[in-house]
C-alpha cells in the first residue's frame, strides 16, 4: 500500500503510478491511497486499486483522517506501508502506531526531497526503512536526522519506464505535423528543451539567456520551454514571457505549457536541458531523456548531477557558468552521434525489484523474529 497526498502530476505521483504497475506485473495486490486526482484513471486501468481520503491536508484538521484510516489499515491487511510524503507519513505513523506490534505492515518510506530540518519533517526518517532515492538524499538524511534513523537508508534512484522510454520510439504519424501546426516556429529548427515545471528555481531564466547568446550565432535552434505554472506563479510566467520579448528572441523560444507526450519532446529534440538552480533530490527528466537518447546539458549539483555522471558526463557544467553552458551547448550541438546511455540502476525495472528486496527483508526479519 503506498500513501501520498494527490496523483495529479509531479515525480513523486509519477513514481507512484510507475511502482503500481510494477508491482501488479509481479503478481502483487497494489493499493494507492490518496486525494484523487488525474493519474487515478490509470492508476486504476493498470491494475491498482485506489481509495480516496483527504490525507493531503497540512492542518490539524487531518488528525481526524488518524482513526478512518487504521480501521482501513485493519480492514485491508496489507504487508507493507509505504508513505512518500510528509502529511501522509504522519497520519499513516499515527494510526499504525496503535497497531498489535505483532501483527502490523511494515512501515517503509520514500524521501523524495530535501526536507526542512524540523520535527515535521522528521516523520520522513522514522519509519522501520527509509529509502533515499539518491546520494544527495542519503547524504542530507544521514547529516540532518541521525536521531531518528532506525536504521541506515537505502539508495534506490528512481527509474524510467523502458517500454515507454526507449530510443527506437517512433513519432506517431501525424504527431510532429501537428505539434507544428500549434507552434509554427518550431517547423524546421533544431530544438532545445527544458522540461519543468515553471518556478524560480528551476532554471528558465538561465535557458532564456542562453537562448539570446545561441540566436545570433545559430539562427535554426529554437527553444522550448515545456512545463506549467501552478495557479499561485502565473506571474512568473509572464514574467519570463517579458524577459523573452525584452531580450528580442521572441521568435526563437516557445512556452509550450505541460504535456502528456513528453517522450515525444525528448525525442525531437537536438539537446535537453536541466539548470536548476538548487540541488534537486533526483531530477527525472535527466533519466527520462537518455533512455531515450537525448543528449542532455546539466549542472553539476544534486541529484540530476549524479544521473548525469552515469548516463552522460559529457553534459555537466558548473553551475551558474554561463560561458561554459554556451561553449558545451555549442559543442554538443556539433557532435550529434554523442548520445547518453542509461544505465540499468535508473531503469524502472531495478528499482521495482531493489525495493521488493526491501520489502521482502523486512517481511522475512519479522519472520526470524517470530521464530
Amino acid at each position: 500500500m503506498q500513501l501520498l497526498p494527490a496523483l495529479n502530476s509531479g515525480g513523486v505521483e509519477r513514481g507512484t503510478v510507475d511502482f503500481a504497475r510494477a508491482l501488479v506485473r509481479a503478481g502483487h495486490q497494489s493499493i494507492v491511497i490518496s486525494n484523487g486526482g488525474r493519474m487515478v484513471e490509470q492508476l486504476q486501468r493498470e491494475g491498482s486499486q485506489h481509495i480516496t481520503l483527504p490525507i493531503h491536508k497540512k492542518s490539524l484538521t487531518s488528525l481526524l483522517q488518524v482513526r478512518p484510516l487504521r480501521r482501513l489499515l485493519h480492514e485491508l491487511n496489507a504487508d507493507i506501508l509505504h508513505v512518500r510524503s510528509r502529511v501522509p507519513a504522519w497520519l499513516t505513523y499515527l494510526a499504525w502506531k496503535k497497531m498489535p506490534k505483532h501483527s502490523r505492515p511494515r512501515l517503509l518510506s520514500t524521501a523524495h526531497g530535501l526536507y526542512s530540518i524540523n520535527r515535521y519533517s522528521a516523520i520522513m526518517a522514522k519509519t522501520e526503512q527509509v529509502i533515499a532515492i539518491s546520494r544527495c538524499v542519503n547524504d542530507y538524511l544521514l547529516e540532518n536526522y541521525p536521531k531518528d534513523l532506525q536504521r541506515p537508508p537505502q539508495i534506490v534512484y528512481r527509474g524510467v519506464d523502458t517500454a515507454e522510454f526507449h530510443p527506437g520510439i517512433s513519432l506517431p504519424a501525424d504527431w510532429l505535423e501537428q505539434t507544428c501546426s500549434e507552434f509554427p516556429q518550431l517547423q524546421g529548427k533544431r530544438w532545445l528543451l527544458l522540461p519543468g515545471r515553471l518556478t524560480r528555481w528551476k532554471g528558465q531564466e538561465d535557458f532564456i539567456e542562453l537562448i539570446a547568446k545561441l540566436a545570433p550565432v545559430n539562427p535554426h535552434i529554437h527553444g522550448i520551454i515545456l512545463g506549467g505554472s501552478e495557479a499561485n506563479k502565473v506571474h512568473y510566467e509572464q514574467e519570463l514571457k517579458e524577459k523573452v520579448q525584452k531580450l528580442g528572441i521572441g521568435d526563437h523560444i516557445s512556452f509550450v505549457g505541460h504535456r502528456s507526450d513528453i517522450r515525444y519532446w525528448y525525442k525531437q529534440s537536438a539537446l535537453v536541458f536541466n539548470l536548476s538552480q538548487r540541488p534537486e533530490p533526483f531530477g527525472r527528466t535527466v533519466i527520462e531523456a537518455a533512455a531515450i537518447g537525448a543528449p542532455i546539458i546539466g549542472y553539476d549539483i544534486g541529484g540530476p548531477a549524479e544521473s548525469l555522471q552515469a548516463c552522460f558526463p559529457q553534459g555537466l557544467v558548473n553551475k551558474g557558468d554561463q560561458q561554459m553552458l554556451l561553449e558545451r551547448t555549442l559543442e554538443l550541438l556539433d557532435a550529434p552521434l554523442l548520445k547518453p546511455y542509461l544505465t540499468e540502476e535508473f531503469t524502472l525495472e531495478r528499482q521495482a525489484a531493489h525495493t521488493m528486496e526491501i520489502y521482502r527483508t523486512m517481511l522475512d526479519s519479522r519472520k526470524g523474529a517470530a521464530q
